[in-house]
C-alpha cells in the first residue's frame, strides 16, 4: 500500500512509524511544510496512562520520550494571593521541537520517507497514493477540500489566548489567575524541559480589548503580559517563538470536530479529525492514539478492504474521542467563565478547578492527595455545620453530608428524592402507595423527599391518576404522610404544587406516554392555543378571568400544604406544564402584557409564585422548578435561565430547582453523566441563588463532586431512588460513613451491610 501522510506532526509521524512496525512493505511519506525540527508549539503534555500506551505500541520511541520528560506530581493554584497545591497527578512534559526530533529519526530508521517544506494544497494533490492520512492540524488544507463530504463543524471559542515560553522553571504544573480592572486573566504553565516552561495566557474578549491586547504588537504583548505576572516570572522575559510570523500571535481555539472522519481514500487524523482545548492537554495524546489505531485497523486480518478498514478506525476512535471532547468543552467553559466562580473562597476555587471537567472526580482526587482532599473536607464541613462545627467529627465528612439550611429548614444532607409522578391516585387522592413510596424513601436517609406534582385541581391534572390538592379530604391523607416522615425518619418532606397546562388530559406513561385520553377528555388551559405535541389537543387560550381563577387554586393548595405540614414547597415552572407555558416562547405565542418578551412571559408565574410566598409561613422556603433550556433553537437557552432565576429570586424564591427540556417533542437533548448539572451550576454562580442539580446523578461521587464545586447546593435523584429507596444510606456506608440515620429498627441489617462490604473489598484486594 501506498500511503501519503499529510502533516509531520507528532500524529502524522507516530502514524507512520506504527504502520511501518505492522507492516514495513507499505510504502510511507510524510509530507510537512515546515523544516525539520520547526515548530511553533513549546510543551507538549503526557499522562502516565498515555505513556503506557507508546510503551505498549514501541518501546523504542518511547523509551526516547520518556529520556527526556520532565515530571511532575503537583498543580499549584495561585488565587487571591494564596497558592494551594494538590499532588498525585503524574504527568510529564516534553518540548514539541525535542519530541517531533525523536519521532523523525524513529520514522527514518523505519523506511519512512520525509519531505519536508512539502505544502499540499488539497485531498486531491497527491493522486499517486492509495490512502492520504490528513494529518495536517486544526486549520487542515485537506479536511477543507472536503468538508462538505465530512460534515466539518469548527467551534471557535470564546476566550483569547497566547503560547508562550519562558525559563522561568516551575516545579509543579501551575495556574495563575489574576483581576484586573477588566477582568480576570489567568495562565497555565508548565515545565517541559530543564531550562524551559511553556507559559499560556488567557482571558475572555472584553478582558483582552479593555487591556489593550487588541492594539498591541507581539512585542508589546511580551512586555505587557511580563508586567502582568511579575510575581510569577521572577524576572525572567517571555518568549514568542512564532515572533517572526506576520499577525497577532493571540488565537481563538478551534474546537473541530466531523460527522465522518474519511471519504474515498482520504482520511482524518489527530486534529485534522477532531480537538481538544489545551486545558486538558490531550490534543496529542489523542492524534499519536489515532495513528495507533488507524495502523491496527489497515494491518488487521480479515480483508475487508480499505473501506472497511477506515470504518472500523472511525468507530473505534469516535467514542474516546467524544469523552475527551466533553470532558473539553467542561473545561473550556469553565475556564471560559472564569469570573462566575471567583467568588468562591480558594479552596473551593481550587476544588472546582480541579474536577472542572468531571473526568477527575471527589474519590479520584482521594486517590489522587488523601491529605490535601481530607483537609478540604473538614474546610468543607466547617463552612456547612457553622462557627460549632469544630467540635463535630473528629474524621472528615463527605460534601454530601454535610448540613444545608434554606430559612427555617435545617436538611442534615444534601440528598433529595426528586419529584416523580407515580400515576396512582384517585380524583387527586395519596393513597397507602403514596405513604409507603414517599415513607420507604424518607427512612432511606435522603435528607428531603419531594412528593410528585400534586395538581391544584382536577382539570391541571395531567392524568386521572395524577395526585392533587384540592379537596378537603386530600389535606388529612397528605398529612398522614408527613406525619409519618416527621415521626419515623431524620427527613423533610416537600410538595410540589403544579398545573398540567397544554400537557393535561392524558394517559398514564405506561398506556401510552402524552397521548389523550382514549375518552374523558377535559378541556386543557394554556398561554395560547398552541398544543404540546401534534397528538394533544388544542388547548383553550387563557383569560384574565381564568387566570385569576387558576392563581387563586394555587393560593388555595399552598394552604392546604401548610395544613398538610409539609416543610418546602415548590413551584413547578417546567416540563411544559401551565406556567412553565407561560415561559417558554414555544407555547407563549400571546399578544398582551403576557407574551412576547420574557419579562413579560415571566409575569403570569412570578404573579402566581409571588401570591403563594404570600401564603406560604415566613419561615418556611420556597422552591422554584425551571427548565433551563428548551433544547430547541429559538426557545429558552441558558441566557434566559439566569434571568428567569433572578427574577423568581427578587420575588423571594430561595432555590431553583434547575431541569432542562420537556417543553417540546422536537427538542434535542445533550445527554450524559450530571448533563443538566452546568445549568444548576450557572445559575447558583451567576444569579447567586442556591440551587437543586438533577439529571443523570446517581453516583455518590456524583454528589459529592458537584456540591463540593459549589455547582449546586443539593442534587436531586430520581431514578436512582426508583431502584433503591435506601441510595443515601448505601451511599454512606460505600464511603464508610455513618450518618447515624438507619431506623433503629433496621440495625441489624445494617451490620450485615457493612459486613458484606468489607468481604468485598477485601476480596477485591485478594483478587
Amino acid at each position: 500500500m501506498k500511503i501519503a501522510c499529510v502533516g509531520g506532526g507528532p500524529g502524522g509521524l507516530y502514524f507512520a512509524i506504527s504502520m511501518k512496525l505492522r507492516d514495513p512493505s507499505a510504502e510511507v511519506a510524510v509530507h510537512e511544510r515546515n523544516r525539520p525540527g520547526e515548530t511553533f508549539g513549546w510543551g507538549v503534555v503526557f499522562s502516565d496512562q498515555t505513556l503506557d500506551r507508546l510503551e505498549a505500541n514501541d518501546p523504542i520511541s518511547a523509551r526516547s520520550i520518556q529520556e527526556r520528560f520532565y515530571r511532575w506530581d503537583a498543580i499549584d493554584v495561585h488565587f487571591r494571593g494564596s497558592c494551594l497545591t494538590s499532588g498525585g497527578h503524574g504527568f510529564s512534559g516534553i518540548s514539541r521541537r525535542t519530541l517531533l526530533l525523536v519521532l523523525q529519526e524513529r520514522a527514518r530508521e523505519l523506511g519512512v520517507e520525509l519531505h519536508f517544506e512539502s505544502e499540499v494544497a488539497g485531498p486531491d494533490a497527491l493522486p499517486e497514493a492509495d490512502l492520504v492520512v490528513a494529518a495536517d492540524g486544526a486549520n487542515s488544507r485537506v479536511r477543507a477540500g472536503l468538508a462538505a463530504e465530512l460534515g466539518t463543524d469548527v467551534d471557535r471559542r470564546a476566550n483569547r489566548y497566547v503560547w508562550l515560553g519562558t525559563r522561568r522553571t516551575f516545579e509543579a504544573f501551575t495556574f495563575v489567575f489574576r483581576e484586573t480592572e477588566h477582568g480576570w486573566i489567568q495562565v497555565h504553565a508548565y515545565r517541559f524541559e530543564p531550562e524551559t516552561s511553556t507559559f499560556i495566557v488567557e482571558c475572555p474578549e472584553a478582558v483582552w480589548r479593555g487591556l489593550g491586547f487588541d492594539r498591541m504588537g507581539k512585542e508589546e504583548t511580551l512586555r505587557a503580559c511580563e508586567a502582568l505576572f511579575a510575581d510569577h516570572l521572577g524576572g525572567h522575559p517571555l518568549l514568542d517563538n512564532a515572533a517572526h510570523l506576520p499577525g497577532s500571535s493571540w488565537l481563538n481555539f478551534p474546537r473541530v470536530s466531523n460527522e465522518r472522519w474519511f471519504h474515498g481514500n482520504v482520511v482524518l487524523l489527530g486534529d485534522a479529525a477532531h480537538t481538544a482545548h489545551f486545558s486538558i492537554g490531550s490534543g496529542t495524546k489523542l492524534a499519536m492514539e489515532d495513528g495507533i489505531a488507524l495502523a491496527d485497523h489497515l494491518t488487521a486480518a480479515g480483508g475487508g478492504g480499505l473501506q472497511c478498514a477506515l470504518q472500523a478506525y472511525q468507530d473505534e476512535r469516535r467514542l474516546e474521542v467524544l469523552r475527551l471532547q466533553s470532558a473539553a468543552r467542561n473545561s473550556t467553559e469553565w475556564f471560559e467563565n472564569v469570573g462566575r466562580y471567583t467568588r468562591l473562597e480558594p479552596p473551593q476555587f481550587v476544588y472546582a478547578l480541579l474536577t472542572r471537567s468531571q473526568r477527575v472526580s471527589h474519590e479520584n482526587l482521594r486517590l489522587r492527595d488523601r491529605e490535601w482532599l481530607e483537609g478540604f473536607e473538614r474546610w468543607f464541613f466547617e463552612r456547612a455545620a457553622g462557627p460549632d462545627s469544630r467540635r463535630g467529627p473528629s474524621r472528615p465528612v463527605p460534601p454530601m453530608f454535610t448540613p444545608f439550611r434554606l430559612r427555617g429548614l435545617e436538611l442534615a444532607n444534601r440528598v433529595v428524592v426528586s419529584p416523580m409522578c407515580m400515576y396512582s391516585s384517585e380524583d387527586g387522592m395519596p393513597s397507602d402507595f403514596h405513604l409507603v413510596h414517599l415513607g420507604a424513601r424518607a427512612q432511606g436517609g435522603a435528607a428531603l423527599v419531594f412528593t410528585e406534582m400534586t395538581d391544584v385541581s382536577r382539570e391541571g391534572r395531567i392524568s386521572p391518576a395524577c395526585a392533587g390538592i384540592f379537596r378537603a379530604e386530600h389535606v388529612a391523607a397528605w398529612r398522614r404522610i408527613v406525619d409519618f416522615v416527621h415521626d419515623h425518619t431524620a427527613a423533610k418532606i416537600a410538595m410540589q404544587l403544579g398545573h398540567a397546562g397544554p400537557k393535561a388530559s392524558t394517559r398514564r406513561p405506561w398506556e401510552g406516554s402524552e397521548l389523550p385520553l382514549e375518552d374523558g377528555n377535559w378541556e386543557a388551559l394554556a398561554p395560547s392555543a398552541v398544543p404540546f405535541a401534534p397528538v394533544n389537543q388544542v388547548p383553550r387560550a387563557m383569560t384574565r378571568g381564568d387566570m385569576d381563577r387558576v392563581r387563586e387554586e394555587f393560593v388555595r393548595a399552598t394552604r392546604m400544604a401548610e395544613e398538610a405540614g409539609f416543610d418546602l414547597l415548590e413551584l413547578h415552572c417546567a416540563h411544559g406544564y401551565l406556567l412553565s407555558a407561560f415561559i417558554t416562547p414555544l407555547l407563549n405565542h400571546r399578544a398582551d402584557e403576557y407574551g412576547g418578551a420574557l419579562e413579560n412571559r415571566l409575569r403570569y408565574p412570578l404573579e402566581v409564585f409571588r401570591a403563594c410566598r404570600a401564603t406560604w409561613p415566613e419561615a418556611k422556603p420556597m422552591s422554584v422548578r425551571i427548565s433551563a433550556t428548551d433544547w430547541v433553537d429559538g426557545g429558552i437557552d441558558s441566557d434566559d435561565a439566569v434571568e428567569i432565576a433572578r427574577a423568581f429570586r427578587a420575588a423571594g424564591a430561595d432555590v431553583i430547582d434547575v431541569s432542562a427540556g420537556q417543553t417540546s417533542p422536537e427538542a434535542l437533548p445533550v445527554y450524559g453523566r450530571m448533563f443538566q448539572t452546568p445549568f444548576a451550576d450557572r445559575i447558583r454562580n451567576e444569579a447567586g441563588i442556591a440551587t437543586l442539580a438533577v439529571g443523570n446523578i446517581f453516583e455518590p461521587d456524583h454528589v459529592n463532586s458537584i456540591v463540593a464545586a459549589g455547582r449546586a447546593d443539593l442534587c436531586c435523584l430520581a431514578r436512582p431512588h426508583l431502584a433503591d429507596p435506601y441510595w443515601t444510606l448505601h451511599a454512606a456506608a460505600s464511603l464508610g460513613y455513618d450518618p447515624g440515620t438507619w431506623p433503629v429498627q433496621y440495625a441489624p441489617g445494617k451490620e450485615q451491610y457493612l459486613r458484606n462490604l468489607q468481604r468485598a473489598a477485601e476480596l477485591a484486594i485478594n483478587i
